[in-house]
């Protein structure tokens, strides 16, 4: 075929990722953990006892795509919502349709596939959760965030959760050689793999962004009787065709970077500058907002409290109103914390207090320190010598609470800042023995 036809040819078919999504488990990348042979996924599908669950894992590695098998393997009539888009009518439409159906038909319960079930409201999921509950539908939903956080206890408890991992090398170079050698027009041409390096690393994991990769380099060889991929070639297709800004590949991690190191650095226009990039370029929101708490307690710290409160209180309202006005208390806040004094004081003593913890775990615990419900722990000296702060002045008394082994370790360091100064010259009263005045 000339590869005029094949253009042409090309023109009138879907992308290669859709051309290529797999119909059954063994046109499946990945995830054997999940649909090896007596693996739980698999063990669903042989046995036919079908229940509720989350697929959590990063963009690209088939959480959608695996859904749609399970429910075809298992002959389920399959409905299928968007967080994005679908609201809680469309949620209860959904339900409705599956209960009149099920009335009339001795099929078995229906898939509902709800995708980014994490940008569900609260009131969105308590819509699922009776038709969960009551067997009206099975429920699976598919997130990137950990559900743990976004879904609703009550829903999560119906539901087991499976993680969903990035696909390894391995996997990749599965997917590359089935796509030339099995995709309708791929396998019409002629190709000279000399190295997959770029194309293996620019797809991070992600089945859909390989695929696109190859059909940009395919693509910008029209004329060619052999398709060379290599780096080099890769990476040139890649810096013409490919956006700036990426909120799933490489891109993303450095314009993610580059926000939290504006705040850290105090600057509010830079932060700014890059939180409008990742929202321009599709970025989650409440992603953001997550970023902004972390940077909060880590970077700002006791420096200025407030600034964990306002972060907060941030994520809360992304929540709640959504984009586009989302921006504006996005803007607040990251201006707010990269505004602010810093101190890192927090982060530096449980890091160290991790450390220290590894290697004295069975350090006992001081005998005036354990509780005493018993009597034989009484006998035992358990909270003998405790004494109560607030019966003494200051409501401070100078006690040793570390382990004996521990006495004196001095963990939390202040830094020199309005709000930290205060608590030094505190702990400097209480311990002069540990908080040396300078």
């Amino acid at each position: 075929m000339s590869d005029d036809a094949v253009i042409g040819r090309s023109k009138m078919l879907p992308p290669l990722p859709e051309r290529m999504r797999p119909k059954n488990l063994d046109e499946y990348a990945g995830q054997k953990h999940l649909i090896g042979p007596g693996c739980v996924i698999r063990n669903m599908i042989d046995s036919g006892n079908l229940s509720s669950f989350i697929l959590w894992g990063p963009p690209g590695v088939g959480k959608t795509t695996l859904s749609r098998i399970v429910a075809k393997q298992m002959d389920r009539e399959f409905y299928t919502l968007s967080a994005v888009s679908a609201g809680v009518k469309e949620v209860r439409d959904v339900i409705d349709k599956a209960k009149s159906n099920s009335l009339f038909s001795s099929a078995e319960t229906p898939v509902l596939f709800i995708d980014e079930i994490h940008r569900f409201s609260k009131s969105q999921q308590d819509a699922l959760l009776g038709a969960a509950e009551d067997g009206t539908i099975i429920l699976i939903g598919a997130t990137t965030e950990n559900p743990s956080f976004e879904v609703i206890s009550p829903l999560l408890s119906r539901c087991q959760v499976f993680v969903l991992k990035p696909l390894e090398v391995n996997d990749l170079n599965w997917l590359l050689n089935r796509a030339i050698t099995t995709d309708v027009l791929l396998k019409e041409k002629h190709f000279d793999i000399q190295s997959t390096d770029a194309i293996f690393r620019y797809s991070g994991g992600d089945a859909r962004k390989l695929l696109n990769i190859l059909e940009i380099v395919v693509n910008s060889q029209p004329g060619a009787k052999t398709v060379v991929i290599s780096n080099e070639s890769v990476t040139s297709c890649l810096q013409e065709n490919m956006a700036i800004y990426d909120k799933n590949g490489e891109m993303h991690y450095d314009i993610i970077s580059a926000f939290i190191k504006s705040i850290r650095g105090s600057d509010p226009n830079a932060a700014v500058y890059y939180m409008a990039r990742m929202l321009d370029g599709g970025e989650d929101p409440l992603f953001i907002a997550r970023r902004m708490c972390i940077s909060a307690a880590e970077d700002v710290g006791l420096a200025n409290p407030n600034a964990l409160l306002l972060a907060r209180s941030t994520f809360e309202i992304v929540h709640t109103i959504g984009m586009p006005e989302a921006r504006i208390p996005l803007s607040e806040c990251a201006i707010y914390l990269a505004s602010s004094p810093k101190s890192n004081s927090a982060y530096l003593a449980i890091n160290q207090a991790l450390e220290l913890a590894k290697k004295t775990q069975m350090a006992p615990v001081p005998l005036y320190l354990r509780n005493a419900p018993t009597k034989l722990m009484e006998e035992l000296g358990y909270s003998d010598g405790y004494k109560y702060a607030h019966d003494y002045p200051g409501h401070f008394v100078d006690l040793e609470f570390m382990p004996e082994e521990l006495k004196g370790t001095v963990l939390y360091e202040p830094q020199p800042n309005k709000h930290e100064d205060d608590l030094k010259r505190r702990l400097e009263a209480c311990w002069p023995k540990y908080y040396k005045k300078d």
